[in-house]
């Protein structure tokens, strides 16, 4: 199966690619040659991925998905969640983003936090939402090199590793991203086996 992610960050590709695995023929953007700014401005991460498949859609009208991702800290009642990217300015810095969490934090001890992918995929017109939640807590100062994002200051519950830590196929076994992308691998390889299929 062809699908395109509506996405231009190479990181995520991979990371995506080593969920999905053979049988699934991922294209990025940057695949497509196509660099333009994709309209995310919805209030939910539901709504900014819905988006981003949809754009995609209206353009190509084939297999399409998109994601959002947001970090959610209790001390912050869930911010910056759907403004993740766009925490410490429109230019989606993530150092920045970084600096201005562990500022904003200091030394308070509720540190409690959680990441939370939603994965919005068109495919024969339909629209289908998963999603996937790793809870865990913010550390005190960076950790680690790997990742990307939130990545060097985000420790999931049961671990003493930052994500950044780890090797990204023991990251992939764990992460909100690969929950929500081994939901989405299951029904993919479910239409793979019986195209004219309906999800559940």
């Amino acid at each position: 199966m062809d699908i395109i992610f509506a996405t231009n960050n190479e990181n995520k590709t991979r990371e995506i690619s080593n969920i999905l695995g053979d049988g699934i023929n991922l294209l990025s953007l940057n695949d497509l040659d196509i660099h333009e700014d994709i309209p995310e401005n919805g209030s939910t991460l539901e709504d900014n991925a819905l988006q981003k498949a949809r754009y995609i859609y209206e353009k190509f009208r084939c297999n399409v998905f998109a994601d959002d991702t947001g970090l959610e800290i209790d001390m912050f009642d869930g911010l910056p969640g759907v403004k993740s990217a766009r925490f410490a300015g429109e230019n989606k810095d993530s150092e920045a983003n970084i600096d201005k969490v562990l500022l904003m934090m200091g030394d308070s001890e509720k540190r409690n936090a959680r990441f939370r992918t939603v994965i919005a995929l068109i495919t024969a017109g339909k629209e289908y939402l998963f999603e996937g939640i790793v809870e865990g807590s913010i550390t005190g100062e960076r950790r680690g090199t790997g990742g990307f994002g939130y990545d060097a200051v985000f420790i999931p519950r049961g671990e003493s590793r930052t994500f950044a830590e780890m090797p990204l196929d023991e990251k992939n076994k764990i992460s909100h991203r690969a929950r929500a992308f081994e939901k989405l691998k299951t029904f993919l390889n479910s239409r793979v086996r019986s195209p004219g299929k309906d999800a559940e």
